[in-house]
């Protein structure tokens, strides 16, 4: 065996490969080839898939060293085989897909899938912000909201695949929005960036995207200060509920939205250190260190935990 490992992240915006070096927790291994395109989302799983194995045989051409095994983290919940069992409309036609079987006989070597998030959350306690934690839970926000708790290095899935999707905590809002998946009030359809930018061009009159927000919130803008806090205090009251029951030593935060950096981080934390238990109070709130890597780094480990 080579010892490296090709990994691959399929989101629905970008789909991304790259060969992982051999390196042990929690050194980053060396990132070989890495490439990236838009995913063909609106053209079908089909053309995802192939789209996918196309970015996974360029990122192979262009390492010296062929991977003997694969590991994929993707959008939607995946159960223990690889099949797609719950997907959004960000992938259409994702539901029901067997993926290890599907780029198995694309790619020609044993392949690992698992939730992006999932994979995400993995990477980040082995190698990234929470590496040397023996519990660690991820949250990852952006265009939803998913989540992800590592225990020694392995990921709890849970009975049917969808454990840490915090998106979906129902939440004390003052107002009533309907979450994507059709039911009301879950966290995602208040914290979520596109959450944030509604409720922005509610509030405002004028429509902002998330960035500007932040700007204008540094700035001294009222509305956007209003959004972003809000948006801060209910994630943040989701997050003491879960740490009060888990006791992690850490929660990373990840995604678009976390890059508001103290906005959004300064009231969460301020919750979790008053209103949680002794003990979880404590939890040390932390930031991604591994970027666009963490799902490729995480999803390589867990082909690799699965060929031990």
């Amino acid at each position: 065996m080579s010892g490296y490992t090709l990994g691959i992240d399929i989101g629905g915006t970008k789909t991304a490969a790259a060969i992982i070096g051999p390196g042990t927790a929690p050194t980053k291994p060396d990132v070989i080839g890495y490439t990236e395109v838009p995913t063909p989302a609106r053209d079908g799983a089909e053309a995802v898939i192939a789209a996918a194995a196309d970015v996974a045989r360029t990122a192979i051409a262009a390492s010296p060293y062929p991977p003997d095994r694969c590991g994929i983290g993707t959008a939607g919940t995946v159960d223990p085989a690889g099949v797609v069992t719950h997907a959004t409309d960000a992938l259409p036609g994702w539901l029901g897909i067997d993926l290890t079987a599907r780029f198995t006989a694309a790619l020609g070597i044993p392949v690992t899938v698992l939730n992006d998030v999932h994979a995400m959350g993995l990477g980040e306690a082995r190698h990234g912000a929470a590496a040397g934690d023996r519990l660690t839970l991820i949250v990852s926000i952006g265009t939803g909201i998913g989540g992800a708790l590592v225990h020694e290095g392995r990921v709890i899935t849970g009975a049917s695949g969808s454990a840490g999707v915090l998106g979906h905590l129902t939440v004390a809002a003052p107002w009533r929005r309907r979450c994507g998946c059709g039911r009301w009030n879950h966290l995602e359809a208040y914290a979520s960036g596109p959450a944030i930018e509604t409720r922005y061009a509610e509030l405002a009159g004028s429509p902002a995207r998330l960035p500007e927000i932040g700007a204008r919130a540094r700035a001294g803008d009222q509305v956007a200060s209003t959004v972003i806090t809000t948006a801060a205090d209910l994630l943040g009251s989701a997050l003491v509920q879960v740490v009060t029951v888990v006791d992690p030593d850490s929660v990373v935060l990840t995604g678009g939205v976390a890059r508001l950096g103290d906005l959004l981080g300064t009231p969460v934390a301020t919750i979790i250190s008053t209103q949680a238990l002794p003990g979880p109070d404590r939890t040390r709130l932390r930031y991604s260190t591994l970027g666009a890597h963490a799902t490729l780094l995480g999803a390589a480990d867990a082909a690799r935990t699965a060929r031990a």
